[in-house]
C-alpha cells in the first residue's frame, strides 16, 4: 500500500484503525533496509560519532594555536630526523603517511577479493594491511619516544607554546589507538577468513551470514576512515 493510499484509508478509519495504519507504515520502512547487514549501518553511525570527536580535537587545536601569544614550535624542526649528519624535515612523518596510505590500497584489494570469495588472497591482503598498520604504530611510538627524550611533555616543551605537547599527544595518541584497535581486528578477521569461518558460517565473534564477507567490507570502512583522518592530522598538525 502506498503512502497516499494508506493516508486516504486511515483518514476515514476509527482511532484503532489509524494507529494500526501508522504502525504498518513505519514497519514497512524496515523492508528498505532488509538486505543491509546490521554491522554496516552500525559502523557508519560509529564513524559519524568519531568524526565529531576528531573534528572537535582539530578545531580545539587550531583555536589554541591561533590564540596563543607564545610562538608555536616549527614542525619542520621539531619533527626533523638526522640522516647522514643532516637534519631532514618531516622525513619520518612522510614515511608514516606513505605506509598508512599504502595500507588503504591493500585493504581495498582485500575487500575486492572478499567479494570474489577468494579466501587466499583476501587473507594475504588483510595480513599485509595489518602489517602496514603495525609498522605505522611502531614508527609513531618511535616518534613519541624521540620527542619525550627531547623534553616534550603535555605541559611544556623546549621550543615554544606549552600547549604544543598536549595537542600532539592527545591527537596522535587518539589516532594511534584507533590504528592499534584496527590492526587487532584485522588479524581476527584474517584468521576467520583463513579458517573458512565466513564460508561455513561458524558461530562466533564477527562471523556474518553464510558465504558473505561483509565483515571484510565493514573493516574496510573503518580502515579507510582511520587513513582519511590521518590525512587531516598530517595537513593541520605537521604541515601548518
Amino acid at each position: 500500500m502506498s503512502a497516499i493510499q494508506a493516508g486516504t484509508a486511515s483518514a476515514g478509519a476509527p482511532a484503532g484503525g489509524r494507529w494500526r495504519s501508522i504502525v504498518a507504515d513505519v514497519s514497512s520502512d524496515q523492508r528498505a533496509f532488509k538486505a543491509v547487514p546490521w554491522g554496516k549501518p552500525m559502523m557508519w553511525i560509529f564513524l559519524l560519532s568519531d568524526t565529531f570527536i576528531f573534528g572537535s580535537f582539530l578545531i580545539s587545536y587550531m583555536t589554541v594555536r591561533i590564540s596563543t601569544t607564545v610562538p608555536w614550535p616549527n614542525p619542520s624542526e621539531v619533527f626533523a630526523l638526522t640522516l647522514f649528519g643532516r637534519e631532514v624535515p618531516l622525513l619520518l612523518i612522510a614515511i608514516m603517511t606513505f605506509v598508512l596510505i599504502s595500507s588503504s590500497g591493500t585493504m581495498a584489494l582485500a575487500v575486492n577479493y572478499g567479494y570474489r570469495r577468494d579466501r587466499r588472497r583476501t587473507f594475504a591482503l588483510l595480513l599485509a594491511t595489518a602489517a602496514l598498520g603495525a609498522t605505522f604504530v611502531c614508527m609513531q611510538a618511535f616518534e613519541w619516544s624521540k620527542l619525550i627524550a627531547e623534553g616534550v611533555r603535555p605541559w611544556g616543551n623546549p621550543w615554544g607554546a606549552a600547549q604544543f605537547g598536549s595537542a600532539f599527544f592527545m591527537i596522535t595518541g587518539f589516532h594511534g589507538t584507533h590504528v592499534t584497535i584496527g590492526v587487532i581486528f584485522l588479524l581476527i578477521v584474517a584468521l576467520k577468513v583463513r579458517r573458512g569461518d565466513l564460508d561455513a558460517q561458524r558461530p562466533g565473534f564477527l562471523t556474518g551470514r553464510r558465504g558473505n564477507y561483509e565483515i571484510v567490507e565493514i573493516m574496510g570502512l573503518y580502515w579507510h576512515f582511520v587513513d582519511l583522518v590521518w590525512v587531516f592530522i598530517f595537513a593541520f598538525f605537521y604541515l601548518w
